[in-house]
């Protein structure tokens, strides 16, 4: 009972008032099973009891009396049943008739605590009744311990009963405090519980209220959900980082860059996402938790002063496109289904497709590269060639609907992929169906003609134009409107935009120019721990500004 007592008072979860619950299982039993229920049920505050009806013994002797028991108190039915009773103790537990009517005394007594007893019958149920032992305990639980609907949700999460949560907790009316699903929510990202994120959205969680840059890192950095290869990655990226290393946004996105590799550009490595993050992390470590590596150091050392010129909002610390950031941090925590479920949500899903299928793929040449075991890179492979495939059949799909828009599916520019298109998303992901699929190939065959029309015999006419110029004017060439409509090569792309630099001048100082131009500390240093500092020319620099401002 000391231990039952001890176990009781611990704390379900961390920072919250709810304490572990404990419930009493019957199975079989005998005389001492029955005073060990009256004392649960008698107890401040009160065990509830669960009796497997069907086991034997002083299961089904409780079982019997509780079916019989009145809701009132007044037990007339058992009393009139009182010799029959008296005569089943006696053979059930070879008693004498003193101590039988003892045990029924304890009996009746049981029976004024109904509510606390839960009978679960282990034989002749009825059909299409598929409630099991786990069920009815948590049955148990919400109806004797009164716990209040956010614990209710965090003990069926921790069971994983996404249907009792379903048909016992999300009921119709059921009003919620601020911030418990939010909190539910974060428990199900970290425990992987794909079925109760299911929930969560569907029942009114809003990702893009929900997932804060603290809430992202802290999600980088759980101990829960599956092994896997990011702690390997990040010793390329950061060598010689100490035991216990939290991970920050910054070094995820060095991570990103190595395995995506080209002229991407991972959004947490920017400039202009530094004194964001140092901003909000330095609000969030005054109220929450102590900072990590990289938000001491770029709000103390260096981002300070840069922070203090943002101005403070509640949007912060949120992100544009909240799905697109949770399914980069299951695929780096080899979180598959729960990638393929924030693929389905949110915007731009062959861009992510893409995207998962070039992270899998480099995540699982690191895997050789460290000689891991095999296992891990066939399931990496494995991984990848299903984002793959949903990315093949996404594309198919889009360009039997709409061929003209499909292209332009392929060829614009994705400002949250470090302006990539899904085209050069599909050359770094080597997705060679998509390269090959006739929409893309169309495209290509496009950029290849440039201004010529793309009709019968082409080649053949300009090869003939070549040979014999007058016969150039016999080609067809496409008008201004639809050169515009044109995609464009990365030069062209870049081209343009510097000549619209030139035209409309210079834009207004931002965030990021706060560090990059006239107002900025330049280039700053990344240590090897993870700290940004700056050197002793780029801080008079800040200080001469400020003093002038």
């Amino acid at each position: 009972r000391k231990l039952e007592k001890y176990i009781s008072n611990q704390k379900l979860q961390p920072f919250t008032h709810s304490s572990t619950p404990v419930v009493c299982l019957v199975i079989e039993g005998g005389t001492n099973t029955i005073r060990a229920v009256l004392e649960y049920v008698t107890d401040s505050p009160p065990v509830p009891v669960v009796v497997c009806d069907g086991s034997g013994r002083a299961a089904d002797l409780i079982a019997f009396v509780h079916k019989y028991a009145s809701d009132t108190g007044e037990q007339i039915v058992l009393e009139s049943m009182h010799d029959y009773l008296l005569g089943t103790i006696q053979k059930t537990f070879e008693v004498g008739a003193e101590q039988a009517e003892q045990l029924y005394q304890e009996l009746l007594l049981c029976t004024k605590n109904k509510n606390l007893i839960t009978i679960f019958r282990i034989q002749d149920r009825p059909e299409g009744k598929t409630q099991e032992l786990d069920q009815t305990i948590l049955t148990a639980l919400f109806k004797s311990q009164h716990l209040s609907p956010p614990e209710q949700l965090s003990l069926a999460l921790t069971w994983n009963r996404v249907d009792i949560a379903r048909s016992e907790i999300f009921v119709y009316g059921q009003e919620w405090p601020h911030g418990a699903l939010d909190e539910a929510m974060m428990q199900a990202l970290e425990h992987d519980r794909i079925d109760f994120v299911k929930l969560l959205l569907e029942n009114g969680v809003s990702m893009r209220k929900f997932l804060t840059i603290p809430r992202l890192e802290e999600l980088y950095n759980t101990k829960h959900g599956p092994a896997n290869t990011l702690g390997y990655i990040l010793r390329d990226v950061r060598p010689h980082i100490p035991k216990g290393y939290i991970y920050t946004l910054h070094d995820i996105g060095l991570v990103i860059n190595k395995l995506m590799g080209g002229a991407y550009r991972s959004y947490y490595t920017r400039r202009k996402f530094r004194p964001i993050y140092a901003k909000v992390m330095n609000s969030y470590v005054n109220t929450h938790r102590k900072p990590s590596t990289f938000a001491r150091s770029a709000g103390v050392n260096s981002m300070s002063l840069v922070t203090g010129l943002l101005p403070v909002t509640s949007d912060m610390a949120l992100f544009e496109f909240p799905f697109n950031e949770l399914l980069i941090w299951a695929v780096l925590t080899k979180r598959q289904q729960m990638a393929l479920l924030m693929w389905t949500h949110g915007e731009e899903a062959l861009a992510k497709s893409l995207v998962a299928c070039k992270l899998y793929k480099a995540m699982a040449h690191e895997a050789a590269d460290d000689d891991l075991d095999t296992e891990i890179y066939e399931e990496l492979r494995g991984y990848a060639k299903e984002f793959e495939s949903k990315g093949l059949k996404l594309l198919d799909f889009c360009y039997r609907q709409d061929a003209e828009r499909a292209q332009r599916l392929l060829t614009c520019e994705l400002q949250s992929w470090s302006s990539q298109s899904c085209l050069s998303l599909a050359v770094a992901a080597n997705h060679r169906a998509i390269l090959a699929h006739p929409c893309s190939q169309v495209i290509l065959a496009d950029l290849w003609m440039g201004g010529l029309r793309t009709r019968k015999n082409t080649n053949l006419k300009v090869i003939l134009g070549l040979l014999v110029p007058p016969f150039i004017k016999k080609l067809d060439f496409k008008s201004k409107e639809e050169l515009q409509k044109m995609p464009q090569t990365e030069e062209e792309h870049l081209e343009n935009q510097c000549l619209d630099y030139d035209d409309n001048g210079k834009h207004n100082p931002d965030a990021e120019a706060l560090l990059s131009d006239a107002y900025s500390m330049k280039d700053t240093k990344v240590q090897e721990n993870g700290k940004v500092s700056l050197t002793d020319s780029e801080n008079t620099q800040y200080k001469d500004y400020m003093y002038d401002h």
